[in-house]
């Protein structure tokens, strides 16, 4: 009789270890007040690595082949290459003063940087590690976003609220976009047609129809129990299926599910303290945010939009990014 329990636990142990398992991917955290990146393994939630890196990192990406991780150490001013298999920093590029945000082309070669503190978009060739060019925009820019094809990039600068669009291929402001008050983020949607423009301030997200150039339509948001004030919308991330859109809405401590077709906001999930930043993982099965006060980051489940789980990480997190694989 033991013998044969001991046949089929084995049995039911060789059957579980047949089934694929539930893929991996790493999270990659900055961490601004104490300077690290927090390297979090999605299936088991914990972290597996911190990684120390330069003054005050905020905007982070990853390289196309997930090798290389790419990271604004804004008072440094810098940006610090990290390998993805080793956790050492093995260079940097030349960033210009006060790096906070940045997106990468669509073909992973160029990175295209916001630069808060001279009015410019610093556009990096990723295989020289030189600067291609320099593109004056408006006031604080921060928000970065670039269209799907490539052709398009847009910055957002807060002081002067406008979405620059700005042309990949010479380099120049083809349109400015008036929006609401402190614009932070610039998400495009999958199909090329629309792109989101946060407002951290103004509390809204504006649609602008990128055909036109013209703001189509404006996203507000309303909570129970909260001033309009303490609603602030920041990060943005959108379905690859174009149907559903996510909003990070800061002190709010709430990430808003949205409609990406109707505009209508059909969710507000509660996760941790002050919501900067979003990232889906590449099956887009979770999207993760950062809170910065509560010094965690939230996976949310994209089929039931409820909270899955929060991780702690390092102090004041703010960016977040997937490995691709």
């Amino acid at each position: 009789m033991h013998r044969r329990l001991t046949f089929l636990t084995l049995g039911f142990v060789v059957a579980a270890g047949l089934q694929a398992p539930a893929c991996a991917y790493m999270v990659y955290v900055s961490n601004e007040k104490d300077n690290t990146v927090s390297v979090v393994d999605s299936q088991t939630k914990e972290v597996l690595r911190t990684i120390d890196v330069g003054q005050r990192p905020r905007g982070i990406t990853i390289s196309r082949d997930g090798k290389f991780i790419y990271l604004c150490a804004s008072d440094d001013d810098t940006i610090e290459i990290i390998d993805t298999t080793t956790y050492e920093i093995v260079g940097s590029l030349p960033s210009g003063p006060d790096p906070e945000l940045f997106v990468l082309s669509p073909d992973g070669k160029t990175l295209y940087v916001a630069n808060e503190d001279d009015n410019l978009v610093t556009v990096i060739d990723l295989e020289s590690k030189e600067v291609r060019a320099e593109v004056p925009v408006g006031v604080e820019p921060e928000g970065m976003g670039i269209s799907p094809d490539g052709k398009s990039m847009v910055n957002t600068s807060e002081t002067t609220n406008m979405a620059h669009f700005i042309d990949t291929e010479t380099n120049e402001i083809t349109h400015n976009v008036l929006v609401d008050s402190r614009p932070r983020f610039a998400e495009f949607k999958p199909d090329n047609s629309e792109v989101w423009v946060s407002a951290e301030i103004g509390g809204t997200v504006s649609v602008i129809d990128n055909t036109s150039r013209e703001v189509k339509h404006k996203i507000t948001f309303e909570i129970p129990g909260l001033r309009s004030e303490a609603i602030q919308p920041v990060g943005v991330r959108i379905t690859a299926d174009g149907k559903k859109a996510y909003v990070a809405l800061g002190p709010a401590n709430r990430v808003a599910v949205v409609d990406a077709q109707t505009y209508e906001v059909e969710k507000y999930v509660l996760v941790g303290q002050r919501v900067w930043q979003l990232a889906f993982t590449p099956d887009q099965k979770a999207i993760i945010s950062t809170n910065g006060v509560s010094n965690d980051i939230t996976f949310i489940d994209v089929a039931t939009d409820e909270p899955v789980q929060s991780v702690t990480v390092g102090s004041l997190p703010w960016g977040v990014v997937v490995s691709p694989n």
